[in-house]
């Protein structure tokens, strides 16, 4: 069953975190080995990565972007689907609330 989200879409059950941060764990991990396979230095990269949680909170919100027409959101809506996520998945708050003030940073800086 669907429900009406913060954000205007339909908000859906979803995967459990563990299984969302196994698929982004694998996903970064697949980002590493091309990179070194290209052959660029790990010390040189890894901290420009994002951790599996931002990874997790990020493929969220492209996932209800997508929903609601693939529309880049204005500000607003943002930071409601960024809320939502967070609510959805109390342990990605600590993360959530780290995107909003990045992507808050370069909003205004844009």
């Amino acid at each position: 069953m669907a429900s009406r989200d913060a954000a205007g879409g339909d908000h859906r059950r979803r995967a459990s975190l563990e299984v969302l941060r196994a698929e982004a764990g694998d996903e970064r991990a697949t980002v590493v080995l091309e990179r070194c396979l290209d052959g660029q230095d790990p010390w040189d990269f890894m901290e420009e990565l994002p951790s599996v949680d931002e990874l997790v909170v990020l493929t969220l919100r492209a996932e209800t972007i997508g929903e609601m027409g693939g529309t880049r959101p204005g500000p607003e809506v943002d930071y409601r689907i960024l809320r939502q996520i967070a609510l959805a998945y109390p342990e990605l708050t600590v993360t959530v609330w780290q995107l909003i003030g990045r992507l808050g940073g370069e909003r205004r800086s844009a």
